[in-house]
């Protein structure tokens, strides 16, 4: 199974213009940050991994920190929330488009994984562990209409 694109939103929260290039140099300055600092980062609580993917139309590697939820020995749990944006993060299209382009670092390791969508009740199981832990992932959800993919994350053998 992989990652499956679902539909994009008809609204939901969208960043001002203006504030993309920030965005865009605080997300280079937080990967940079990971490696010396990364057990001591936190978003909402959460603590990080770094992801790579690679791009889907220009073929770089791409790298962002994200929290995570634990799901059982050697897989993670990530959510493309885009903080509620009708759209799909960047990162979740590459993992779609090139799922075999896949890395992520944590607790000092780096190693390959194969992203996985959660369907169905697995998904929604997987959200109630999330909203548990991090509550402000379902105030993401009430902002669009989009379905806020869940993502299992597995280490490659």
């Amino acid at each position: 199974m992989a990652v499956e694109l679902t539909p994009r939103g008809s609204y939901g929260w969208e960043m001002p213009a203006i504030a993309r290039p920030l965005l865009r140099a605080m997300i280079g300055l937080n990967a940079a940050m990971f490696r010396p600092f990364g057990t001591r980062m936190k978003v909402m609580g959460r603590p990080l991994l770094l992801l790579t993917t690679v791009g889907a139309r220009s073929g770089k590697k791409r790298r962002i920190p994200l929290g995570w939820f634990p799901d059982s020995d050697d897989t993670w749990l990530i959510v493309a929330s885009a903080a509620g944006s009708a759209r799909h993060p960047a990162w979740y299209i590459n993992m779609a488009k090139k799922p075999d382009n896949v890395w992520i670092e944590t607790g000092g390791r780096k190693m390959r994984v194969v992203p996985e969508s959660l369907r169905g009740k697995e998904r929604v199981d997987a959200w109630k562990r999330i909203v548990t832990l991090s509550p402000g992932y379902d105030a993401y959800q009430r902002k669009t209409d989009r379905e806020i993919p869940v993502v299992r994350l597995r280490r490659r053998l």
